[in-house]
């Protein structure tokens, strides 16, 4: 007797169950909340919480009582990871879900410190725990290394100085060749400041929760999501290529705060006016 399977190339789903929600689970909104962490500590999107609470924009404020789930039976996958392929990147991935998995959500549920990823790379893709992954690094640049494990768990990354050193000499290749490129995108002129993780009561983390302390020299700017979303990769006329992952109070309109590693590098930014292209 023959079996008819389906194969999708690259996804790897582990288990199915069903589970019927009795009720709908409420969040009350917490001072410094943004919509975006609510949703990644609740394994939800914020398109799926904006849904629920028949939402407009993003904002919400403190003592606002918010739907995570609907009142009704869904059927939810214990596990589901996806197999990095050759040419694969975090934006093209968010695409084959429909757009229902953002960047954002593949970086924070991946505890991804950029949107650099490699080749056999396993991805958890519905914020379960990722697996261990074992991946070659497949450039030019840098020799292939067999058999590294890295191992995750549900509050940290660890991994070797040998592994962090050989990512950044990839990332510096990649920067290197973009840079000789012209940006493609949607371009707007912003005013522009400068900020350090190390400032007096800075905890380090942004608002989508990636640790700049343990990442200082990370390409990162704040950003207003209602005009460049969180999540996108952009391209900042002379900072460079960057991920907008944080947002500030201050920060609204077409302004941006570009994080570097020092006080004094941020003092010779300065304030100026800067192009900034959305690429993704």
């Amino acid at each position: 007797m023959k079996k008819l399977v389906t194969l999708i190339v690259g996804f790897i789903v582990i288990g199915v169950s069903a589970t019927t929600v009795s009720a709908a689970a409420d969040y009350e909104v917490k001072k410094g909340d943004s919509l975006w962490a609510i949703a990644r500590n609740n394994n939800t999107s914020v398109e799926v919480l904006m849904d629920i609470n028949d939402m407009h924009s993003t904002t919400i404020y403190p003592k606002q009582v918010l739907k995570i789930t609907k009142e009704e039976a869904v059927e939810t996958a214990e596990a589901a990871y996806y197999k990095v392929q050759p040419g694969d990147t975090l934006s093209e991935i968010s695409k084959k879900y429909g757009g229902n998995v953002t960047v954002s959500n593949l970086m924070a549920w991946n505890n991804l410190a950029s949107d650099f990823i490699v080749v056999g790379q396993q991805l958890t893709v519905n914020g379960a725990t990722p697996v261990e992954n074992t991946a070659e690094l497949e450039t030019q640049s840098v020799e292939a290394t067999e058999n590294e494990e890295v191992h995750t768990s549900e509050e940290s990354v660890a991994v070797t100085e040998e592994k962090v050193e050989e990512v950044e000499e990839v990332e510096e290749a990649k920067e290197t060749v973009a840079q000789d490129s012209e940006p493609e995108g949607r371009t707007i002129a912003v005013e522009s400041t400068a900020y350090t993780a190390h400032c007096a009561g800075c905890s380090g983390v942004t608002a989508t929760g990636i640790d700049l302390r343990a990442n200082p020299n990370m390409k990162l700017i704040a950003v207003d999501p209602n005009v460049i979303p969180l999540g996108s990769k952009v391209y900042v006329e002379g900072y460079g290529y960057a991920v907008a992952g944080d947002t500030g109070g201050a920060i609204r309109g077409n302004k941006i705060d570009v994080h570097v590693p020092t006080k004094d590098e941020a003092y010779q930014w300065g304030r100026r006016t800067v192009n900034v292209t959305i690429v993704d």
